[in-house]
């Protein structure tokens, strides 16, 4: 891997695990909370305007995937990418290091 890829991808995992509100999108969207609307009524302080730029950003990094559902009144829902998928692996590892550094 060349050290440009590198540097986005640190920089992508350093976003993310970084911020919280990307990480509470991360958790909704893995316990089948998908709609902006449930999101947002699911975590006290969330915006619209936070979970629309943690969505945008989520997306831009290949990590979920909007889908457009046709009806009326249209709604949306985000589902993880396979590299999404693979992602929360980090994810994962990161929050038990977290867990095991709290024991100690």
């Amino acid at each position: 891997m060349n050290q440009e890829k590198e540097t986005s991808v640190g920089r992508m995992v350093e976003s993310i695990i970084g911020c919280k509100w990307s990480l509470s999108v991360l958790h909704l969207i893995r316990n089948g909370i998908n709609r902006p609307g449930e999101m947002q009524r699911q975590v006290d302080g969330l915006t619209t305007k936070v979970l629309n730029e943690r969505l945008v950003k989520l997306s831009r990094f290949g990590i979920i995937d909007k889908e457009v559902f046709p009806e009326s009144p249209p709604h949306v829902e985000y589902h993880f990418t396979p590299f999404g998928r693979k992602f929360l692996e980090i994810i994962d590892v990161v929050e038990k290091i977290q867990s095991e550094m709290n024991e100690h």
